[in-house]
């Protein structure tokens, strides 16, 4: 299916279905993902073959610089925001700068758009470098995936790029001792001959004793709205969704639900 890429450092404003009125900032390059993850859904499609190419990110000061003229000129025009997102092409945290942008960013919203939230969109797969967990603990809205309850769905939804552990993803997510939003996309389908679910019986039922461990401050479930890179897939309807959510909040954690 078609996916597509955000060919500037600053996107949008545009209406999330999670977030509201978001101002969206791309760390990544312009012209191709670059993700530690490879996920199957993924909308902006499957990561390139680096082997052999440079991976230039965007420098922090011209994202600084693109970041304080569109707040600036958001602002001359009366524009409502609600959230200043990091978002893009892939994992916003490979930055190798990305604790000095969120100081910035946290430092300009304040200047212009103080009653706007700061969120970073992370697939978790940075938050053991200590720069980054810092950051993230930083910001307003700290979403961080895990699509699963069992190792083996997790990785064959997620393709994760490098090794993946998921006690020990667990874990260090515990260690924002709350202050995170879990989000937790639901699907069904195939990939290269696997019969991929994470909405089963077994792995609802890990992915809530994970949640207990994890202690969030809110569930956010969805599934798939956009073309995937993968055609196998099934979207999940809302009524099973919600069906999840009442376990979520059964178990006592706040959710929000997308379609």
């Amino acid at each position: 299916m078609a996916t597509f890429l955000f060919d500037k450092i600053i996107f949008g404003p545009v209406k999330s279905r999670r977030l509201g009125v978001s101002l969206g900032i791309n760390l990544l390059p312009n012209d191709c993902k670059l993700c530690s993850f490879n996920c199957i859904y993924c909308e902006c499609g499957w990561n390139p073959d680096h082997s052999e190419q440079k991976i230039n990110f965007h420098p922090k000061d011209q994202v600084k610089e693109s970041l304080f003229e569109k707040l600036s000129l958001m602002k001359a025009n009366n524009e409502d925001l609600d959230v200043i997102t990091f978002a893009g092409n892939g994992e916003p945290t490979l930055h190798p700068e990305f604790s000095e942008i969120i100081n910035y960013t946290i430092e300009i919203r304040n200047q212009v758009f103080p009653q706007a939230r700061i969120a970073v969109l992370s697939n978790s797969s940075m938050i053991h470098k200590k720069s980054v967990f810092e950051a993230l603990n930083k910001v307003d809205d700290n979403i961080l995936k895990l699509d699963g309850g069992t190792e083996e769905t997790i990785i064959n939804l997620d393709q994760p790029v490098g090794k993946f552990n998921l006690n020990n993803t667990v874990e260090l997510l515990s260690k924002f001792d709350g202050n995170l939003i879990i989000q937790t996309l639901f699907i069904r389908g195939e990939y290269e001959g696997k019969i991929i679910d994470n909405t089963t019986k077994e792995e609802i039922e890990a992915w809530l004793t994970h949640l207990q461990k994890i202690q969030p401050k809110e569930v956010m479930i969805y599934t798939i709205s956009r073309d995937t890179p993968s055609d196998n897939l099934e979207k999940i309807s809302m009524e099973e969704l919600q069906q999840i959510a009442q376990k979520v909040e059964d178990a006592g954690f706040k959710t929000q639900i997308s379609g």
